[in-house]
């Protein structure tokens, strides 16, 4: 395969005197010549911004779309995901810390956009998913991926949320749901993440998914004693429900020990199901309980008669009680489920 060229930031402001600024991502890193962003894989040549990952994909896959978490786009499909290396954030609890924090050098497989089409197709892909690391840092390679893919493939984002407005708007067109990591108030991102301004630009970039009608759920990672109290978790519920709407999915995900966390214990059970009820007081129709296996809040209930719609165990859907005008079988309640062309069609039982 040929190497692919250097490839030029879409978004990005020329400071003068040879400085410029990332329009991006919402870190908006203000850099000299030579000199490369907070992602280490965005670099100023020379008075021009370029992504130095452009077609470097360090990791391809075929995962379950549940495995993103999506329990309400596209469900039983499956998701060719693909990363580069690289993150703007710095979580010091991240799961892919190797390919996102501690690498020392640029480096992937050589795969164009047309490439991972193409091996989407062959490897018999409902759609793709730009996941793993964070996909603000190789936008430019999520862009063209994602405008080679469409129509026929789904494309998904699984994001921390640090998009600018500017590039969400930009990338709408092409993009069909996105997953959105909340992961805790101002002070736990500029301590924890190394984010710059706070969960203000999550919120941002939630409101604008939502105003694009990509589709949205939200993740949030509960890890003891930093994220987990009731006043934070109640606060981040009514956000959502008074900004984004009572249908968007959130999704409380259990904390295992990781990366410079180590010493912290895995999430209690039942601080998520705490979190789990708090939300559905606050108004939330759909929460989840991720990342403790067999739990029966990673299915789906009725919000109207509380019968069971969808059965997971783990990433398996095992009972599919949604007709095929996506309807409640016991009381007709409208399920909000998106990707409708790309749901396995083997679900849907008479």
């Amino acid at each position: 395969m040929i190497s692919m060229k250097l490839k030029e930031t879409m978004i990005y402001e020329k400071l003068g005197n040879g400085r410029v600024r990332c329009g991006i991502c919402s870190q908006r890193c203000e850099l000299l010549p030579g000199q490369r962003g907070l992602c280490k894989v965005r670099e100023n040549r020379r008075g021009k911004l370029y992504s130095l990952v452009y077609g470097k994909a360090v990791d391809v896959a075929i995962d379950p779309i549940e495995k993103k978490p999506f329990f309400h786009f596209a469900p039983g499909s499956r998701a060719f995901s693909v990363a580069t290396v690289g993150c703007n954030f710095k979580c010091k609890f991240c799961q892919n810390w190797e390919i996102s924090q501690e690498f020392k050098e640029i480096h992937g497989k050589n795969y164009s956009p047309k490439d991972l089409v193409t091996k989407a197709k062959n490897w018999y892909s409902d759609g793709i998913a730009y996941t793993y690391t964070e996909p603000a840092v190789f936008y430019e390679y999520v862009y063209d991926t994602a405008k080679e893919a469409n129509p026929e493939l789904y494309n998904v984002l699984v994001t921390n949320g640090y998009f600018t407005p500017e590039a969400i708007k930009k990338i709408s067109g092409y993009i069909d749901a996105a997953n959105v990591d909340y992961k805790g108030d101002y002070v736990f991102y500029r301590k924890y993440c190394g984010a710059t301004r706070g969960d203000d630009p999550v919120k941002e970039a939630l409101k604008t998914f939502k105003k694009e009608k990509i589709w949205v759920e939200i993740t949030n990672l509960i890890i003891p004693g930093l994220n987990d109290s009731e006043g934070w978790i109640r606060t981040m519920c009514r956000w959502i429900v008074e900004n984004l709407g009572d249908e968007v999915p959130l999704h409380f995900s259990r904390f295992y020990p990781s990366y410079k966390m180590s010493n912290i214990p895995p999430t209690p059970v039942e601080t998520l199901e705490k979190a789990w009820k708090i939300a559905r007081d606050e108004g939330i129709k759909y929460a989840y309980i991720g990342n403790v296996f067999g739990h029966k809040y990673e299915s789906t209930y009725c919000p109207s008669c509380g019968n069971l719609l969808i059965k997971r165990r783990g990433l398996e859907i095992e009972e599919f009680n949604i007709d095929k005008n996506l309807r409640c079988k016991y009381c007709g309640e409208k399920i909000p489920i998106k990707g409708k062309e790309w749901i396995n069609q083997n679900l849907f039982k008479e």
